[in-house]
């Protein structure tokens, strides 16, 4: 009996000895409760270690029982451990401070939003756009946002992408990358194609929705997106990352740190070379990107340097798909060929065919090229503990062309005198032309932050000033007498200045209650002059004051309740003046803003829900009005508006188990519109213009519901798969609310798939795939309209960007 027990206990205890268990738990910052991905955790004297996600979630498994240090480091904040008895599994929470050590966040802390902040954000860590970063543009990285729809001209993601907020797009949209503005100072928009790949080099990320708090550059009518670029890492790497997929896609990235060299400076680079046919036919791209950087890093002072921008030649795909195409409707193929122009032959006679990959043009060089390099310097400095200052210097070098061919094109639009051949007058000839843009983009930023006891105060701002040359040539003709070589047809100048200053303040009024203001003057003047398609000459002043203000009202340490009122206002683009009717002339545009909502950070999930109204005055939107030489002009409204709720969170379900999801319901609305159509005439040779009102239309490109959602299955450690949903309301347009101007709703699911490991000598060696459309749905997420009446009855034609139907992208990184 006695060696029976005995036995048994040893049993028992052997057992007991095998047992293993699991310690998890979330990284967050003591003082504003946010999550800290890329934490690490290591357990002491045992070779266990982990990194936090974007949760700021990690998990140690496999861990015998016995007694553990866990020690946990993330760069600015003082290290910490943690003594664990273990017998079983272990959930922890863990909240490091922040240490006076100077870091590359400084940089961007001026124009961020924080969990003291009225306002509506989303942060995204380097976990999770590395998750996501396949190779394609910047807005596919995003798309799982809240209120979010990504944009593809080429159909895959390579090459002219885009994204709306809230249905705002990217020339209402505000960018900056390290606080320096990267919108196009003339149109606003936003052309991520000039820096390809620049996700792989982006440390965080931050989309506010609405105006937002203050920021650099251009005006935020509708979101901002806040991208820094990589921070200090004190440890040397290298990376290695190949990608091939559908469409002859491919990838070819590689990058190094060098770590903290004498305690004092970091230097990095990457180079990046992107290829792919495309889904639609010819919408190749060829893009090149690098990004280099070096920093001093002293006890007090932060010098750093960062050079990056990239080339792209992209074949043009910007004339979308006819829907007679989509539809096979032969007869209105036929039409819209001649209207249009097109050669039969040119199309390979393809007009008597559907095809969602139609592209009108066929010339081989029909194809934009374009340069962009960005040059930085970052000097930051900590007089005292509660007070520290930020100043940098940019310059943004662009160059490019797009190319064109045109068939039998009238001398006289291109100022050329008629040719006389054997005694015959000849007026027109096909040709190619290039369409230049040679552009010069400097300033200054500035910040000076005060943070102590209950008040945290910056004071912020920017000076830029943009120099950009327009002009066309004419680079081979068919019938080239009088055309020399070279021939500048067209040329103009736009010179602007944008000046801004700022003042947050963050106030604790009691130990629940945080008031914030936020007060920017804004100062524009901008001046173009020159002949494209008609002469034009003007000059624009503009004094903005952008008001901010709002509570926030803590429940628990956890939780809180947030409101806020802000006003934004923004100038009219460039083409709102070039395109004017003589006389008339665009105004500026407000939007008044509130947003409110509720937020919970606890161990294991996260949810958010808002309610926002953007109420516009003067808002510009198209109407079908043309110019005299034809050209399609920006009208104000007096009143319109969105208003809607978004709820987005996330929850870690188990260990195996995560699901985050974003679900937008809105109304967006114009109060009375004027459209306006043209009526030719049955001969076509009349010119009267027809107006038709409308009343409580939808706002063009604004669904009524935006939903995400990513559940993620981890069976083991090292393997996780993860369904990609998107679901995207029926949008319009124009803003007419006529149902067939419209893009259907689609909803679409991709897989995505990764399994990492860490060999001998590496940090990591992972395989991803991307299963996108998985469903093979046949969608478009982009169009355009236009019409006219003839006779009395309107001749209508929609264009839309078709997406790729189900195809893959494989991706092998290698991390030494």
């Amino acid at each position: 009996m006695f060696k029976f027990i005995f036995a048994a206990a040893f049993s028992l205890l052997s057992l007991n000895a095998l047992a293993q268990f699991t310690i998890s738990g979330t990284v967050r910052d003591a003082k504003t409760n946010e999550a800290l991905g890329l934490a690490s955790v290591q357990t002491e004297g045992y070779n266990s270690s982990a990194v936090t996600d974007e949760l700021g979630r990690f998990e140690l498994k496999g861990i015998p029982a016995g007694n553990y240090t866990l020690v946990i480091r993330f760069l600015g904040y003082h290290n910490k451990t943690e003594s664990i008895s273990l017998n079983d599994n272990v959930e922890l929470s863990i909240l490091l401070e922040e240490s006076a050590q100077l870091t590359d966040e400084i940089v961007i802390t001026a124009t961020r939003a924080t969990e003291k902040s009225p306002t509506t954000y989303s942060n995204l860590n380097k976990v999770a756009i590395q998750r996501q970063n396949f190779g394609l543009d910047f807005p596919f990285i995003l798309n799982w946002s809240p209120s979010l729809v990504t944009t593809s001209d080429a159909g895959a993601g390579v090459g002219y992408t885009g994204l709306r907020i809230r249905g705002s797009d990217a020339t209402r949209i505000n960018v900056t990358i390290n606080g320096i503005p990267f919108n196009d100072s003339e149109s606003q928009g936003v052309y991520w194609v000039d820096v390809p790949d620049i996700a792989t080099s982006s440390q965080s990320i931050q989309i506010q929705r609405g105006v937002g708090t203050s920021t650099n550059g251009a005006g935020a009518f509708g979101a901002s997106i806040n991208l820094q670029t990589n921070t200090r890492n004190d440890k040397s790497y290298a990376d290695l990352i190949n990608t091939v997929g559908s469409f002859k896609t491919h990838r070819h990235t590689v990058g190094f740190g060098t770590g903290l060299i004498n305690d004092k400076f970091v230097f990095e680079g990457r180079a990046s070379l992107i290829k792919s046919n495309g889904f639609v036919d010819r919408a190749s791209s060829d893009l090149r990107s690098y990004y280099f950087s070096g920093g001093y890093f002293g006890e007090k002072t932060m010098l750093k340097a960062i050079v990056f921008g990239g080339n792209e030649v992209t074949y043009q795909s910007w004339y979308g798909v006819p829907e007679s195409r989509l539809k096979n409707d032969v007869n209105a193929m036929l039409e819209t060929a001649a209207a249009e122009g097109w050669n039969t032959e040119q199309t390979n006679n393809l007009l008597t065919s559907g095809s969602r990959t139609f592209n009108a043009y066929t010339y081989k060089n029909q194809v934009d090229n374009y340069s962009q390099d960005h040059y930085q310097l970052h000097l930051s400095h900590v007089f005292t503990p509660s007070l520290t200052g930020n100043v940098a210097l940019h310059y943004t070098y662009g160059r490019g062309y797009y190319e064109e061919f045109r068939a039998d094109a009238s001398f006289d639009q291109y100022g050329v005198a008629n040719a006389v051949i054997g005694g015959d007058t000849i007026n027109t000839s096909d040709l190619v032309r290039r369409r230049w843009l040679n552009n010069h983009f400097y300033g200054a930023t500035y910040s000076l932050k005060y943070d102590a006891n209950k008040l945290s105060s910056v004071i912020g701002g920017g000076w830029n000033h943009y120099d950009g040359d327009h002009y066309g040539e004419i680079s081979w003709a068919k019938i080239a007498i009088n055309i020399p070589k070279d021939y500048r047809y067209y040329f103009n100048n736009g010179s602007k200045y944008d000046f801004n200053i700022f003042w947050k303040n963050n106030y604790q009024l009691t130990d629940k209650l945080n008031g914030f203001v936020d007060l920017q003057y804004r100062m524009v003047t901008y001046h173009a002059a020159g002949a494209e398609d008609n002469a034009f000459d003007f000059s624009a002043k503009y004094n903005f004051f952008n008001p901010k203000a709002g509570v926030t009202y803590e429940l628990s340490p956890q939780e809180q309740l947030y409101a806020s009122y802000s006003i934004g206002n923004r100038e009219p683009i460039r083409e709102d003046f070039v395109n004017a009717v003589a006389g008339e002339r665009p105004q500026s545009e407000t939007l008044h803003n509130i947003e409110t909502g509720w937020r919970v950070r606890r161990n294991g999930h996260a949810l958010n829900v808002n309610y926002y109204l953007m109420d516009y005055k003067n808002q510009l939107v198209l109407t079908g009005k043309l110019n005299d030489v034809g050209a399609a002009i920006r009208t104000n409204v007096l009143n319109s508006y969105r208003e809607g709720i978004e709820i987005d969170g996330g929850i870690r379900l188990n260990s195996k188990f995560a699901w985050n999801a974003n679900l937008t319901v809105s109304r967006n609305k114009i109060r009375n519109f004027n459209e306006v159509l043209y009526d030719y005439g049955t001969n076509y040779d009349q010119y009267n213009a027809v107006e038709r009102p409308h009343k409580h239309t939808d706002i063009s490109f604004s669904p009524n519901i935006i939903a995400g959602s990513s559940f993620t299955f981890s069976p083991i450690r090292a393997l996780d798969f993860t369904l990609l949903t998107k679901y995207v309301g029926r949008q319009f347009l124009d803003n007419t609310y006529d149902d067939s101007r419209k893009i259907e709703a689609y909803f679409i699911n991709d897989i995505r798939m990764k399994y990492a490991w860490k060999p001998a000598s590496m940090r990591e060696l992972s395989v991803s795939v991307l299963l996108n459309n998985i469903l093979d749905v046949k969608y478009a997420s982009n169009g355009y309209t236009y019409g006219y009446l003839g006779g009395g009855s309107e001749v209508r034609q929609n264009y839309y960007y078709p997406q790729a139907g189900r195809n893959i992208l494989v991706m092998m990184s290698l991390r030494f």
